[in-house]
C-alpha cells in the first residue's frame, strides 16, 4: 500500500525500545528468549535465525529488541539484491513482553532503520506471516502491510511500499 503512514509514537514506550545489532557480545541473550505455548510454529528459534544471519552476512542485519538494557526480542532485516527489496524475518518478542505495545514500537524502529537504505535503494519491504498468527497480522496491518497474493505453505506474504 503506497503512501501509508505508519503509526508514530512519542515518548513512553518508543523511547524505551531500542534495536541493537546482535553480535558476539549479546547473542547468548537471544538464545534465552522464549515464545508462549503454541507460538513455535510461527517463528524460528534465535539459533536458526542467527545461523541464517551468518550465512547471509553481506545482506542481513540481526537486531536484538531492547527494553532499556534487557533484550526482549529480536528481528532480522535482509536485503534481497536480486529482487531489490527489504525483508523482515523472524520478528519475535519473549512471552513475558508480548501484548504490551513493544512489538509495535520495535516495528517502527525496524522500518526507520530500513528507511536509511543500509543495503540498497528499495522502498519495498516484504515479510511473511503464518495465516493463523492473528496478533502479528494485526500488527502488520497497522503499518499498512498488505497481502501480495503469494503464499508458501501456511505463510502469507505481505508487502509495504515506504516513501
Amino acid at each position: 500500500m503506497h503512501g501509508v503512514v505508519p503509526p508514530t509514537f512519542t515518548g513512553g514506550i518508543m523511547d524505551k525500545i531500542k534495536l541493537a545489532r546482535i553480535d558476539e557480545s549479546n547473542f547468548i541473550e537471544a538464545f534465552n528468549l522464549r515464545l508462549d505455548d503454541g507460538q513455535e510454529r510461527f517463528v524460528s528459534h534465535p539459533i536458526r535465525s542467527l545461523a541464517q544471519a551468518y550465512v547471509y552476512y553481506n545482506q542481513c542485519c540481526p537486531f536484538g529488541i531492547y527494553l532499556d538494557d534487557r533484550m526482549i526480542g529480536y528481528v532480522m532485516v535482509i536485503y534481497d539484491y536480486e529482487l531489490g527489496e527489504y525483508n523482515i524475518w523472524h520478528m519475535m518478542l519473549d512471552k513475558k513482553y508480548q501484548h504490551k505495545g513493544y512489538g509495535q514500537a520495535a516495528m517502527e524502529k525496524c522500518l526507520s532503520y530500513i528507511k536509511t537504505k543500509p543495503f540498497g535503494p528499495s522502498s519495498k519491504v516484504v515479510l511473511t506471516c503464518n495465516k493463523d498468527n492473528v496478533g502479528a497480522l494485526h500488527l502488520y496491518d497497522k503499518f499498512g502491510f498488505s497481502e501480495t497474493g503469494n503464499m508458501d505453505d501456511d505463510e502469507i506474504e505481505l508487502a509495504l511500499m515506504m516513501e
